[in-house]
């Protein structure tokens, strides 16, 4: 009798667990010949796209093309998997009864051993639901949940855009920085509603005073930032500040109460007073305190007399270039603590400074200043040392693996030869880079450039973990943390602080956790101080809580009995 012949997937199928494993994968798998001719797809891609294999065998495809990309993506994405013999991306593409959908998707050339291509094949998931969760952290992210205009973060973000426009424009902008008078008071008296109520009615009278192409935010609590698009004079921004001023000395009638307040009002001028929006704001700060230490109820201009205190200043330069050189610094470790395990698994290092003629001083006040001239790049490697001077310390008492993370400021990171030289400093002392976390701001990493995808992707090849801090103050898009090798998100302390509290902070944190647990990434809440914020951090799915909740930033000796303390109590403890 003749042998029945096979059909074809008999050829793509060397056993039958293969074709169950292709077959149940949730990822959609469509295969094809060296044409782009479509050979084989599994269930998934039938699920997702809604053609079945007969509809698209011997098709290419193209049927799923849905328009939303040019000639040039293609272009590139082809450039690519010819040189690399792969792509990996975002892409929008259409399902068989038209609705446009996206979907993240790998495609790879397969070759013979004579190097000629034999098939391409691409692996896809459908991501509706994860660019529904981008676009409900962006709004939430982007806007001030009590007044709905846009919050600091936005303004930020807004700011600098218009700013690097301007810079080739010459342009000039006036920011405005807004407090409201004795507010606390009210807020005392009448109550939190009635505050909320009059900083709602506050921003509505500003906003009918601003153009739409300029920029009206809320900073925080009862202060609000106005940025005035490509002004020619500097009256004009006075002329709008008086203006505020006169609209917000009209009373206001809230549940009942006849409410009179005042605003004070800094201004500060682009590009004279600052060429980013962080030091414009801040400079229009300072302006903004010079207004209401001189009777409120007004405006001031920035100038710079307004600076910190000149002899200070020039001390504290000369301190901290000295405590460098001698090293004189010492580094606190805050614990970390696994939700599930209930096990510490690392340590954030934060340094501390006392100095003999200024005394202790904040690392509010040495990191920014140390971040203005540059210092921070000797700083921090004098962190790193001691870091690692703590490590084998740790190590001769017979504690080796504390994990430890180290905050990386945005200056040192983009130095050409950063990786050589924290690599020096680690290999000196005999670290691992196994034990050490690299903390990244969200701001120093969201850049759509490829030189910092490399850099980070060449510190996790040496076994250094990275991690973004403050996660949440900016938005970051999920094709962009896809690119990235990342261990860690830092969920920023301000959003944890209010979860208990505020609905919106519950809904970004949730959120938050969702995208970077979708994307195989461990999510950390610091300033976790409350009972009822680790409750519902887990709930949240969470997986690691720093705070005071477990401990303040303590020295290295303390850190060793903490951990002693920790693993004696740890059969008897419940962190809830």
């Amino acid at each position: 009798m003749e042998k029945k012949q096979q059909p074809d997937q008999f050829y793509l199928y060397p056993n039958k667990l293969v074709e169950e494993v292709f077959q149940s994968t949730s990822e959609g798998i469509m295969i094809t010949d060296e044409n782009m001719c479509i050979s084989l797809v599994n269930s998934a891609f039938e699920t997702v796209t809604g053609y079945s294999l007969d509809e698209v065998r011997g098709k290419t495809p193209r049927i799923l093309q849905s328009g939303k990309q040019n000639a040039s993506f293609y272009k590139k994405m082809w450039d690519d998997i010819e040189s690399t013999g792969i792509w990996r991306g975002e892409i929008w593409n259409k399902r068989k009864n038209g609705e446009v959908y996206p979907e993240l998707l790998s495609i790879a050339s397969i070759v013979n051993s004579s190097g000629e291509t034999t098939n391409y094949f691409g692996v896809f998931s459908d991501i509706s639901s994860e660019k529904v969760v981008e676009k409900e952290i962006e709004e939430l992210t982007n806007t001030d949940y009590l007044t709905n205009i846009p919050n600091r973060y936005s303004f930020y973000d807004s700011l600098n855009d218009l700013i690097n426009l301007s810079k080739q424009n010459h342009d000039k902008h006036g920011i405005l920085f807004i407090d409201l008078d004795r507010f606390k008071q009210i807020n005392e008296t009448l109550g939190n509603e009635v505050g909320d109520s009059l900083l709602i009615e506050v921003a509505n009278r500003i906003q009918s005073l601003v153009k739409q192409k300029h920029l009206f935010a809320r900073y925080g609590g009862d202060e609000f930032l106005l940025a005035l698009n490509n002004i020619l004079y500097q009256k004009e921004a006075a002329k709008l500040a008086r203006e505020i001023t006169k609209k917000l000395n009209k009373p206001f009638y809230i549940e009942g109460n006849e409410i009179y307040i005042t605003s004070s009002i800094g201004i500060s001028i682009f590009p004279q007073d600052g060429i980013d929006a962080e030091k414009l704001i801040h400079k229009a700060d300072k302006a903004m305190y010079f207004a209401k230490q001189n009777g409120r109820n007004q405006y001031a201009f920035y100038f710079d007399e307004l600076k910190r205190d000149s002899k200070r200043l020039l001390l504290l330069e000369a301190e901290l270039r000295k405590a460098i050189q001698q090293k004189e610094f010492s580094i606190h470790y805050q614990p970390k603590i696994s939700i599930e395990k209930q096990e510490i698994i690392g340590v954030e290092a934060l340094v501390r400074w006392t100095s003999d003629k200024l005394g202790t001083v904040s690392p509010g006040e040495f990191i920014p200043y140390a971040e203005e001239t540059g210092l921070i790049i000797p700083l921090s490697e004098v962190i790193l040392e001691k870091v690692c001077m703590d490590i084998i310390e740790w190590r001769m008492k017979g504690i080796s693996d504390i994990p430890v993370s180290i905050n990386i400021a945005a200056l040192h990171f983009q130095q050409d030869d950063f990786i050589e030289r924290i690599n020096t400093i680690v290999m000196q002392y005999n670290c691992s880079p196994q034990q050490l976390e690299l903390e990244l701001t969200e701001r120093t990493v969201m850049k759509d450039s490829e030189s910092i995808v490399k850099k980070l992707i060449k510190l996790k090849h040496m076994g250094f973990k990275i991690s973004i801090d403050d996660f949440g103050t900016g938005y970051s898009s999920l094709s962009y943390l896809n690119r990235f090798p990342l261990n860690y998100l830092k969920i920023d302390s301000s959003f944890v602080k209010q979860i208990t509290a505020l609905k919106d902070k519950q809904a970004i944190v949730d959120c938050i956790i969702l995208m970077a647990h979708r994307l195989h990434i461990k999510v950390v809440a610091e300033g976790v101080e409350t009972k009822d914020q680790v409750k519902l951090l887990k709930e949240m799915d969470c997986d690691i809580i720093q705070g005071y909740y477990f401990s303040k930033p303590i020295p290295s000796t303390e850190l060793l009995d903490f951990v002693e303390l920790w693993e004696i109590h740890k059969q008897e403890r419940n962190i809830l």
